[in-house]
């Protein structure tokens, strides 16, 4: 059974790094070449100059990473012509031979939430993803549909855990009873993908969750709490999660977490560190560099 856990484990030891690029394609920041003679109000223009610059991003990274990730809110953004583009865009990954986790922070209940997973989850799904963001705060009813059907499609699913940005803490540090709600969210998650894991006779489930970089103490204690469980870790790079800090999602194999990079590689040519190496011209350049340097640092 090719389930989402193998594939994951199978894609990170293919291409010997835990390294994910972000597709996360914002107007202003692309290179000019992509952009010269489009206006920004001129949303079916730019949702293909979207299209033209994800694909060359693609291109780039997909001999070097495992897995992408697109966030659909860049792709919304710009109406019906983005959402065309961001199902290219994930068809095109496929063909690359790249997993796709779309970042869509999906939830509701009954019903609604049965067709968001109907909707994002598997390569039969019409949006062809193999994982998908999930929000956990309708509580649990809310996640089975999606756990439902990811189990049914061999797909997976990221629940929001400990997020990277500095408000996550208003609701997420709370402590109502004793124990924050990050944690009784991490225990409700370890729970699912450990009966997943044990289903499948895998060391991890499909149900995983999203911990952010920025918050290396609680990534280390949510590692350990959470054995059976991948982790996808945002935050490193622009917002200033390093090597070090993401060192303790892993165990012992080197195998656990997966690491998103999007600005700080699909924008490469824009880093300060990078000034009077590559300029604009050299934007491709700079997004090979910048993969290869975020892997060898991992290493």
């Amino acid at each position: 059974m090719n389930t989402f856990s193998k594939k994951l484990t199978d894609a990170i030891l293919t291409k010997k790094t835990p390294a994910m690029v972000g597709i996360d394609p914002r107007f202003d920041s692309i290179p000019e070449v992509f952009r010269r003679g489009v206006s920004p109000d001129d949303l079916p223009r730019v949702a293909r100059v979207f299209h033209r610059f994800s694909l060359a991003v693609l291109d780039i990274v997909a001999p070097l990473v495992p897995c992408v990730k697109p966030q659909s809110a860049f792709f919304e953004a710009v109406g019906p012509w983005g959402m065309m583009i961001l199902a290219d865009v994930i068809r095109y990954a496929r063909e690359r031979g790249l997993l796709v986790i779309l970042d869509g922070k999906r939830n509701d209940i009954g019903s609604t939430a049965e067709a968001y997973a109907e909707a994002y989850l598997g390569r039969h799904s019409p949006w062809e993803s193999d994982a998908l963001t999930v929000s956990p705060y309708l509580g649990e009813d809310s996640l089975l549909p999606f756990i439902h059907v990811a189990e049914k499609r061999d797909a997976g699913i990221f629940v929001l855990v400990k997020t990277s940005n500095p408000g996550g803490g208003m609701l997420q540090d709370l402590r109502p009873d004793g124990e924050t709600v990050y944690e009784k969210v991490a225990a409700m998650v370890e729970q699912k993908s450990a009966e997943f894991a044990a289903a499948r006779k895998e060391k991890y489930g499909a149900v995983g969750a999203v911990v952010g970089a920025t918050y290396p103490e609680q990534l280390a204690e949510l590692r350990e709490k959470m054995p059976h469980t991948w982790l996808l870790v945002p935050g490193y790079g622009a917002q200033g999660g390093s090597a070090k800090d993401i060192a303790p999602a892993f165990d012992a194999d080197g195998l656990g977490a997966i690491v998103n990079n999007s600005r700080g590689i699909i924008f490469a040519h824009t880093r300060k560190d990078y000034a009077g190496r590559f300029g604009e011209k050299d934007w491709e350049l700079a997004v090979e560099t910048a993969t290869k340097e975020m892997i060898a640092e991992f290493r």
